[in-house]
């Protein structure tokens, strides 16, 4: 792209504001989990099945999401996905018991490879060089800010707004994610940004199948593939989890919320800073640092006291929101991958990633109802943790740059 095209940047509000609603929605049980858990009459351990459902049907679509995301194209593709996470927010507001809440939450991993393998495609379609990272690093602030919309909104305002009614809820957050499917549409349909994102897509005359073997040959990818099912066990399993965590050491609701909003915070400045700085001389080192980051916040997240508990928050915030745009940033940038198969590739990483979504809140659920604590599981984060450190150093063998 020769000449950087003056809309770019109205494109790259448009999936910001799909992908807000994706991280608004996904982070919107773990404020409720005790009012929930009260209504439909659940455990621990089948609340982190509901928790985890949505990862499961994602790791399933998110390949075959792909590829219809490179023969769709973003314009159409993205508020499909919009409509799909709406439509699992709405399920939610209407769930009577177990089943109807856990089916709820499934619809949500249909629409959310589509949210998250189309980011990463548009971006590398629109924008080049520094600026792409430094674009990445503005659309992942998205479902950031949308976490913290639901962690902080939740309890101090929306709950006593609707009578302590859970599910009122769930229907504005569902009205949200439809207004920013429609936002979506409308700057995608515009006559000079149309081209780029609503025609369909080919790969010449090379079977999909062939594409997808074609990229699991490459070395790098492999490895990649394994660390995102490591940073999304923990990625996800603290996004869940987190607000009980604090309830459990001792703090009330509503303050736990504020609390558990404290990484995400921090992680929409990391996400503005630190991807513009990971071009590829420096990209490996910082992939160790975040790594290194998180271990030590699955360390210091044991401790209940202020000071080791906010450096905890403030390493996991930094190392969660910026690991996987660093690790997605190398990912389009592989030989081989590029923007051609970008949409493909990213429903690769991120089918093997929604594993670690998927084991993370239900592995945290499991031991706190077999030990009756979260320090087995956050014991079993700092190994995962540590395996991330090694990962980066195989991958700063494999990959150029």
């Amino acid at each position: 792209m020769p000449h950087p095209h003056p809309l770019r940047w109205a494109v790259l509000f448009g999936v910001w504001c799909v992908y807000m609603s994706f991280g608004l929605i996904a982070t919107s049980l773990a404020p409720l989990v005790g009012e929930i858990e009260r209504d439909l009459v659940m455990t621990h351990a089948a609340m982190g099945s509901v928790m985890g459902a949505w990862q499961l049907v994602y790791i399933v679509a998110a390949v075959p999401c792909g590829i219809l995301l490179d023969r769709l194209g973003p314009r159409r593709a993205l508020l499909l996905g919009a409509l799909a996470i709406a439509a699992s927010a709405w399920g939610r507001s209407a769930a009577g018991d177990y089943g109807g809440m856990l089916a709820a939450v499934m619809v949500f991993g249909i629409g959310g490879p589509i949210v998250s393998a189309g980011a990463p495609k548009v971006i590398a379609s629109w924008f080049e060089g520094p600026e792409r990272g430094f674009a990445m690093g503005i659309y992942i602030t998205g479902p950031a800010l949308g976490g913290v919309c639901s962690l902080t909104l939740t309890h101090a305002w929306l709950l006593p707004l609707f009578d302590q009614d859970w599910r009122p809820i769930f229907v504005a957050w569902a009205v949200l994610a439809l207004g920013a499917g429609l936002v979506w549409f409308a700057i995608a349909s515009l006559p000079g940004v149309r081209p780029r994102t609503g025609g369909a897509e080919t790969t010449g005359a090379v079977p999909h199948g062939e594409v997808v073997r074609g990229l699991l040959g490459v070395r790098a990818l492999r490895v990649m593939l394994v660390m995102s099912v490591g940073a999304f066990t923990l990625g996800h399993g603290f996004s869940n989890w987190l607000p009980e965590m604090l309830i459990a050491g001792g703090m009330r609701p509503a303050l736990a919320g504020y609390w558990a909003a404290l990484p995400t915070l921090v992680g929409i400045v990391a996400a503005l800073a630190i991807p513009r700085l990971a071009t590829p001389p420096r990209r490996f080192t910082i992939l160790a640092a975040l790594s290194a980051a998180l271990f030590a916040a699955t360390v210091l997240l044991q401790f209940h006291h202020p000071l080791p508990l906010a450096a905890g928050l403030v390493l996991q915030g930094m190392a969660r929101s910026t690991l996987m745009t660093v690790l997605l940033l190398t990912l389009v940038e592989l030989p081989g991958i590029g923007e051609r198969h970008a949409g493909t590739a990213a429903g690769l990483f991120f089918a093997a990633a929604e594993l670690g979504g998927m084991l993370g809140p239900l592995g945290l659920g499991l031991l706190y109802d077999w030990t009756h604590g979260f320090a087995a599981g956050l014991g079993l984060f700092s190994l995962i943790a540590l395996g991330l450190v090694g990962g980066v150093a195989v991958l700063r063998r494999l990959a150029p740059g």
